[in-house]
């Protein structure tokens, strides 16, 4: 795990589309996100990046999680892993890093949404220890084919 640099967002944008076009598609037919959004990301927080098991420095995108400090608390998102990692556990491993690495920057809690649709995602995070603290409509634009809206989680870091 480290974090990514200006040269690593195109292969952040190929892999968070791939993630959420593998997990989204009954839901949206539209890319998650385009370059310029992950770069202008890149400006306000950080995204942690997986490379591939047999990877060194040049290696391949395997995975990342966009962080971003806001005082005590920290927004984490995006959270993408290649479909060919998925099932390995690197999702849980970049979750890891992002809570440690808000942790180290001074955070005490993190703030987290999803989709109500992403049925298997809520429990992904309760096991992590993350609760239900509220909901949020859809980003406007974002037009899904069926309703829905955000589930907003939180956790301590203590």
């Amino acid at each position: 795990m480290r974090t990514a640099e200006p040269q690593h967002a195109e292969d952040i944008t190929r892999v968070i589309n791939a993630a959420f076009r593998l997990a989204e598609s009954f839901l949206m037919d539209r890319n998650r996100i385009d370059l310029e959004s992950v770069q202008s990301l890149m400006q306000t927080g950080k995204f942690l990046i997986a490379l591939g098991d047999d990877s060194d420095d040049n290696g391949v995108l395997a995975g990342s999680v966009y962080v971003e400090p806001r005082g005590e608390r920290a927004y984490v998102g995006l959270l993408s892993v290649d479909p060919g990692h998925q099932k390995t556990g690197l999702g849980s491993a970049l979750m890891s890093a992002a809570e440690r690495y808000c942790r180290e920057t001074g955070c005490r809690f993190i703030d987290l949404q999803l989709i109500n649709l992403r049925e298997e995602l809520p429990a992904f995070y309760r096991r992590r220890g993350y609760v239900e603290t509220g909901s949020a409509p859809l980003t406007p634009g974002l037009q899904p084919k069926l309703p829905c809206h955000f589930i907003k989680m939180s956790k301590a870091l203590i």
